[in-house]
């Protein structure tokens, strides 16, 4: 797979969200949700001399992939792409990040703990016996969880009709033992997406939107095409773009200490070195199984085994559709350029095209009046 369909991938990065965080439960909520969430009352000042987003051009049937990636970069930074900056001090703080994210152990702020409620989720999912009402139960056991998940259940991306959902009993119902311990999962690790403002103060949120998009894409693969778990290929997803989250915020934290305005350039290709590993590390903590372990890893530079899982697939797969979802989400490409940017990745075919087309009609509806 090229380097620029990795560049991509590792983008945003959820976790991805994301995120990827094993064991987990997940799928992240849209960037305009994700506002709401961005951190609460840490009023930061705006990044010094921070260009605005560039603003929307027209859509193309035929996007390269090299311009899909300055775009979703565009969107994320909120800066044109160019090469990273090769003056000393960026060198430094790369440096310090590699060896921050590379030692045997990883700082506290970077290696969160594991969700309270994630085993019990885990078990739950794994369980077909498990029926709606005791799902529900699990969720109220948990006021935040509960409040939590009420949100992403009336957000645009989950929202199946009009009315509002205002009981966990009344989520559980609408969207089935599928559709809530998914929802469960995206309640559960949320909240690690969110970041405090300050310089590329819009990454977490878009990040958050690529993650919960992909999530969706990757679970659809993983069933249709690599015969896989669902569940696990959708806290993959999560896990990466928590692992994303992460090496964005231990960059960030460097350049602070460094006294050095932050390069766009450089915090992504310490993205596109690091997520994926250390998403990879936080999986070991949390003791999730060993497929999950393999497919991040087979994300990673550190360790590449010469042949993908189903599951890595699922994942490689969920996180290009997903990057094409942001894209479609403000404008910057139709649905006919992100299945020739599909095809283009390598993920041609009807079944990856009726995939991204789901999607893309999701993303449309969550764009309506009222869909917000």
């Amino acid at each position: 797979m090229s380097r620029s369909i990795l560049f991509v991938i590792a983008l945003i990065a959820l976790p991805v969200a994301l995120i990827a965080f094993v064991l987990s439960g997940r799928r992240p909520r849209s960037a305009r949700e994700a506002g709401a969430a961005t951190e609460q009352g840490q009023e930061q000042e705006a990044p010094p001399s921070a260009p605005a987003p560039p603003p929307a051009t027209p859509m193309s049937a035929a996007l390269p992939v090299p311009e899909v990636a300055a775009r979703l970069h565009e969107l994320a930074f909120g800066v044109p792409w160019r090469p990273p900056a090769d003056e000393a001090a960026h060198r430094e703080v790369a440096a310090a990040v590699d060896l921050l994210l590379s030692g045997p152990v990883l700082k506290a702020e970077y290696a969160p703990r594991r969700p309270l409620h994630l085993p019990r989720l885990v078990q739950a999912v794994n369980d077909e016996n498990v029926s709606r009402r005791e799902l529900a139960v699990l969720i109220a056991q948990d006021p935040a969880l509960a409040g939590n998940l009420l949100r992403l259940a009336n957000s645009a991306f989950y929202r199946i009709n009009s009315q509002p959902v205002e009981s966990v009993d009344r989520a559980v119902t609408l969207l089935g033992t599928s559709g809530i311990r998914s929802l469960m999962a995206a309640a559960l690790l949320q909240p690690v997406f969110r970041t405090a403002a300050g310089e590329f103060k819009g990454f977490p949120d878009v990040t958050w939107e690529h993650t919960q998009y992909a999530a969706t894409a990757a679970e659809a693969y993983a069933a249709i095409l690599a015969d896989e778990d669902p569940f696990a290929a959708q806290l993959l997803v999560l896990l990466h773009g928590l692992g994303t989250i992460l090496v964005f915020r231990a960059a960030m934290d460097e350049y602070a200490r460094h006294g050095v305005s932050a390069d766009a350039a450089t915090v992504q290709a310490l993205i596109e070195r690091h997520a994926a590993h250390v998403a990879s590390r936080i999986a070991h903590e949390w003791e999730l199984s060993s497929r999950i372990l393999t497919a991040l890893e087979d994300q990673s530079d550190y360790m590449r085994s010469g042949k993908a899982t189903g599951l890595g697939l699922s994942l490689r797969f969920g996180r290009c559709c997903g990057a094409l979802a942001v894209l479609r989400r403000a404008g910057l490409l139709d649905d006919e350029g992100g299945k020739a940017a599909l095809a283009a990745y390598g993920f041609g075919g009807a079944d990856c095209e009726r995939i991204w087309a789901r999607l893309a009609k999701q993303v449309a509806a969550a764009g309506q009046p009222g869909g917000t």
